[in-house]
This record gives structure tokens, C-alpha cells and sequence, in this order.
């Protein structure tokens, strides 16, 4: 039954409460800076978001720099320490087995950067001017 609840996409409630805490536990770990990396150690990384595969294997970890800059570099730093980030999470975040991790860099904030540039650009600022011009010579 649950496989064919997940063909819609949508996420189950455990699958949703396993990623907050998983997010929670990253936070963590990336705000304490228990990593020790030279090249990390003056980057403030946020994760804003983590999805998990229906069978709770895999967690896809949604990171984003401070500023948004040197993001493929902060993957690639997080993908070396993989092998550590995944054995903190497990002891953590309890489950029965620890996900495989991995990471990707957050879109969300570029997309709703997009967006707002493209409603605030005067040829869509005149799209919608014009229905309530139309609405007063209708009365």
C-alpha cells in the first residue's frame, strides 16, 4: 500500500519527521563545527531542506552557503566527509539503519529569486494594472 501512495509524490509523515530530524542533526553539526576541515571553517553552510527516498535509505541533504557563494565547493567539502557526517547522524537521529547521504546545493532561494524579479518587471506590472482599468469602465 505505501509504494502506491508514493507514486503520487507526495511524502509520508515519516518519511517527512525521519528528514527533520536528519536536517536538525546537520544543522548541528555544521553550526558546532565539529567537521575538521580547514577549507570549512570560516563558511557558514545552512540546510534549508532534506528528502528522503520512501524506504528511508537514502537522505538528499539540500545545502546553501551563507551569501551563496562557493556552493559546489561546500558539496564537494561535505562529500569528502560523507563517511563521518553519515556515522553522526546515525547515532543521532535514531533508526534502524543509517541512510546513505548526499548532497545538493538548495535552488529555492534562486527560483524565489527569479520570481520575485519577474513580478516586479513592469511588462507583468502592466499585465496587471490592466484588469482593474477594464473592471472601472465596466461599471
Amino acid at each position: 500500500m505505501s509504494r502506491l501512495h508514493h507514486k503520487g509524490g507526495e511524502p509520508s509523515q515519516r518519511m517527512l519527521r525521519v528528514a527533520e530530524l536528519i536536517r536538525h542533526a546537520m544543522a548541528q553539526l555544521l553550526s558546532r563545527g565539529e567537521i575538521n576541515d580547514p577549507e570549512l571553517a570560516g563558511l557558514v553552510v545552512t540546510v534549508p531542506m532534506v528528502k528522503m527516498s520512501p524506504d528511508l535509505k537514502l537522505a538528499t541533504i539540500y545545502v546553501m552557503p551563507l551569501g551563496g557563494k562557493a556552493q559546489e565547493q561546500i558539496v564537494a567539502i561535505l562529500d569528502r566527509h560523507k563517511k563521518f557526517l553519515r556515522g553522526e547522524v546515525a547515532h543521532r537521529v535514531n533508526l534502524k539503519y543509517a541512510p546513505e547521504i548526499r548532497f545538493k546545493v538548495d535552488e529555492s532561494f534562486a527560483n524565489a529569486e527569479r520570481i520575485d524579479a519577474l513580478l516586479h518587471s513592469p511588462k507583468v506590472a502592466r499585465d496587471l494594472s490592466a484588469p482593474a482599468n477594464d473592471e472601472e469602465g465596466d461599471k
